[in-house]
């Protein structure tokens, strides 16, 4: 079949980031993907349209994790009381922080945690379950809403009404600030926050941002964050954050209202999936779509996302204001601690740097995290040539008085700050 061998080679590396993505095991993951390739292989030629041919190919992949997933549950009787917590939430990079549902489950009755687990986490069907427990349907149904009800009156965070009112305006122009270089060690830090969206992708989280010019001090754009709920994409759960962006420019979309999907992690923190609208289009974006997304949005091989775990690896060394990598592509280090004073508080911190390049354009950030890992200054350097098509001018020539840095022999200049209302 020569058309189907054309039509795999060009989605098999969507149909491979699906199921690895699920699936933590490389051996496990292997079988299953040479089984959703034999399937596929099989069943082609009952396919009507060829045009949906990545879906329909998904579409098996999906069925067979599922099938592998139901396997190994029927393969453990042991109760959820004597299971560790971590069984019911393993996911491809660590087990998801799930802490608090947990909690919450573990303060119902025996016969509501088994309907729950059965229900979301072995993901059987009504009918299964009903066989699985030996009882009719119309009891399963009963059991589960019971179960639901349960659940919902434990758990500790209730739904925000539209109305509610939550965010903190920041200030017009950037307080001042001084960055101390402290002699004491760099201390290790638990990092959730999404790179470059300060947020940590847990529900009830809330967060404001803001851009600040280095010429003028001012807020040139702001956006409001809010993670508003459990979401699921290809399979791999995580959570929506809402964004509402001010006065933004250069992304060509319509509206000021942005999704993104995104999951945490005991060891990553990464994106899923954004979406937007441009040209009175809703686009859709997630980690199968290739570079659309994963240039943009990406981090580590298959976008396992950025380590939460930091402590001070040596990748990158700086001395006064040179810097020395191992490379200049997606690289991450502690390198110093420093006391930041802003807004009349003094922060211990670490200071991250982060190394990158989009569609070839380099950039350098230094992130500022206190103990608790949480974001307190950021400040962005672009390589003197950084998108020289667009601005026409190196960016030495554009801001002289900037500061600099010297990555590897190349210079880089400092272009604007980010704070967020955790400091203010």
């Amino acid at each position: 079949m020569d058309g189907f061998e054309k039509m795999l080679k060009t989605e098999n590396l969507a149909v491979e980031r699906f199921v690895k993505f699920r699936i933590s095991n490389k051996t496990d993951a292997d079988d299953i993907l040479q089984e959703v390739y034999l399937t596929a292989y099989q069943k082609f030629p009952q396919l009507k349209s060829k045009e949906a041919f990545k879906g329909w190919l998904l579409s098996i992949a999906r069925n067979k994790c599922n099938d592998y997933f139901r396997s190994n549950s029927k393969l453990s009787t042991v109760s959820l009381d004597l299971a560790p917590q971590n069984q019911l939430t393993y996911t491809r990079f660590g087990f998801a922080e799930r802490n608090i549902v947990s909690e919450t489950l573990h303060q119902l009755s025996a016969k509501d945690r088994e309907i729950l687990s059965l229900y979301y986490f072995s993901e059987l069907s009504q009918a299964e379950i009903a066989k699985k427990l030996h009882i009719p349907i119309g009891t399963v149904k009963s059991r589960l809403h019971t179960a639901k009800q349960n659940f919902k009156t434990k758990y500790p965070y209730s739904p925000k009404s539209k109305g509610d009112t939550f965010m903190k305006k920041l200030p017009e122009i950037i307080p001042e600030y001084t960055i101390k270089k402290s002699d004491k060690a760099p201390f290790p830090v638990k990092w959730e926050e999404l790179w470059g969206l300060f947020i940590i992708p847990k529900i009830g989280e809330q967060l404001t941002w803001g851009i600040y010019e280095t010429d003028t001090k001012k807020c040139s754009e702001w956006g409001e964050m809010e993670v508003t709920s459990k979401a699921m994409v290809h399979g791999i759960e995580g959570v929506e954050i809402k964004e509402y962006r001010h006065n933004h420019v250069g992304l060509g979309k319509d509206d000021k209202d942005h999704y993104y999907i995104a999951q945490l992690t005991d060891t990553h923190c990464r994106l899923l999936a954004e979406n937007y609208v441009k040209n009175g289009v809703r686009k859709y974006l997630t980690f199968l779509d290739g570079d659309d997304f994963i240039a943009e949005w990406g981090y580590g091989e298959n976008n396992c996302g950025k380590e939460t775990n930091l402590s001070a690896k040596g990748k990158i060394t700086k001395i006064g204001d040179k810097i020395i990598a191992e490379n200049t592509d997606q690289l991450c280090d502690i390198v110093g601690r420093y006391t930041i004073t802003i807004n009349g508080k003094e922060y211990d911190t670490v200071r991250v740097l982060s190394l990158d390049s989009y569609y070839g354009e380099y950039v350098c950030c230094e992130q500022y995290l206190d103990s608790n890992g949480r974001t307190v200054l950021w400040r962005r350097f672009n390589r003197d040539d950084w998108n020289i098509a667009n601005y026409k001018t190196k960016w030495s020539e554009r801001f002289p008085n900037n500061d600099k840095l010297t990555v590897n022999g190349e210079t880089y200049v400092h272009w604007y700050d980010c704070i967020t209302d955790y400091i203010l």
